[in-house]
């Protein structure tokens, strides 16, 4: 291996999915490369939306604090190496290179035993462990692939736990109920590790509070132990105010994320925060938290990439995202033309997630993208509830047809997948 294509082209080899589920592989690595993850103080957080922009909230506070915040997240928006970052600062092409090269000869080893071949989530979650622990960040964020309970990442152990909310989202993997998938987030949680949630299902936050008495972890509730309250949506973002048992103050915080789901997460993030000044010793002053809170960014997420017309890019690939985003664009184009330029997954309930987009969407173009899963142009517009939709199965084609038919005050809001957003993103930043 000799170079960063070749360490990249190994990783992409490997299993997409594990043949026997389990975290044995990852602590077989661990093992052998002296327990990185034991040298490292981390967050871990699990749900099904809304972990990525809550990570990027407490990573930009604590940067704004001073302090240096490592971040393992996925999937990636242009560059790979994206999922392993320092101060938002993607791991070098040598490092991955590096770093790659260890790991190579023992994943051919443990292949040859019974727990058989690591998979790629496997394999750059023990790089980023061995990155992180050579590095020695202040705290690292691990945000959880797939589930919690058998996900890679779940070898850590944290100073704390955070569960987003709970959604309908890889059902043939974690199960078909809430219950089921809130188990497997829960799974996340450890013993006497504290777990703050702002699921709001009550058969979902039964189980995490079941979870959190068994690990004898103190539990932390949206709604119960600190809250959030939108106050507007504004051209910049939104605006809320946060409260919690603590301290009955309302305090009242800005973000530039648009989407009044948004102040979930960053209210989240805050519980967080209060948590690792009150508990860690970590001096974070309100001051910061509000600079912080207001300077976060999340790509592709509701994320405009050119101005007059406007047009916004979102990750939006369930059921619950595509409603988040309907609400945002309700809140902040309710009055102007919406075009729709939509791909997904064909194992994603897209026939679901257009329909909730019927109310606000003008015209709907149904197109498809490189991806082994990706569904057709033709087998979108089939399952369209939408009057005025069409199909065009060249992306390229078809955003240059829409940007054709906008007029300066229209919007046009690109969406169904975060894979897609990838590649349409890579569009715009040549662009720019």
């Amino acid at each position: 291996m000799n170079s960063y294509k070749e360490a990249l082209e190994w990783i992409h080899s490997l299993l997409k999915f594990g043949i026997k589920p389990g975290l044995k592989r990852v602590e077989w690595l661990l093992k052998r490369t002296g327990n990185p993850e034991r040298k490292i103080t981390c967050i871990h957080i699990a749900g099904t939306n809304g972990k990525g922009s809550t990570v990027e909230y407490i990573r930009s506070i604590m940067n704004e604090a001073g302090y240096s915040v490592g971040t393992f997240t996925s999937p990636y928006l242009i560059s790979f190496n994206e999922r392993v970052a320092l101060n938002s600062v993607p791991i070098a092409d040598e490092e991955l290179l590096h770093y790659a090269r260890l790991l190579k000869p023992l994943v051919e080893e443990v292949s040859l035993t019974e727990l058989g071949s690591p998979t790629e989530f496997e394999v750059i979650t023990v790089i980023s462990l061995q990155y992180f622990a050579d590095k020695q960040p202040d705290i690292v964020i691990y945000e959880t692939g797939l589930g919690g309970l058998y996900d890679s990442t779940n070898v850590i152990t944290p100073i704390l736990s955070l569960i987003t909310n709970i959604g309908y989202d890889h059902m043939g993997i974690l199960g078909e109920t809430l219950k089921e998938i809130a188990f497997q987030k829960a799974g996340i949680i450890k013993h006497k590790v504290p777990v703050i949630t702002t699921a709001d299902q009550t058969e979902a936050r039964e189980v995490i509070d079941r979870k959190a008495k068994e690990m004898n972890a103190e539990n932390y509730f949206l709604d119960r132990d600190f809250s959030v309250v939108h106050l507007e949506s504004t051209h910049n973002g939104e605006r809320f105010i946060y409260t919690d048992s603590e301290d009955h103050i309302g305090v009242e915080f800005e973000i530039s994320m648009m989407g009044t789901h948004q102040i979930k997460n960053a209210g989240l993030a805050v519980a967080a925060i209060k948590y690792l000044t009150r508990s860690h010793k970590f001096d974070i002053p309100l001051s910061t938290v509000t600079d912080g809170l207001r300077k976060a960014n999340w790509a592709g997420r509701f994320e405009k990439v050119s101005h007059s017309p406007d047009i916004i890019i979102d990750g939006a690939h369930n059921e619950q995202g595509v409603a988040a985003l309907k609400q945002t664009l309700i809140n902040h184009y309710g009055s102007k033309r919406i075009f729709l330029l939509f791909a997904a997954l064909e194992d994603k309930a897209y026939a679901t997630m257009m329909q909730d987009l019927v109310s606000v969407v003008y015209e709907a173009c149904f197109t498809t993208f490189d991806f082994p899963r990706a569904a057709t142009a033709e087998q979108l517009l089939r399952e369209s509830p939408l009057e005025n939709s069409y199909s065009i199965p060249s992306w390229r084609e078809a955003l240059q047809h829409l940007k054709e038919q906008l007029q300066e005050d229209d919007i046009l809001i690109i969406t169904g997948s975060l894979y897609f957003i990838s590649e349409i993103r890579k569009t715009f930043q040549n662009l720019e």
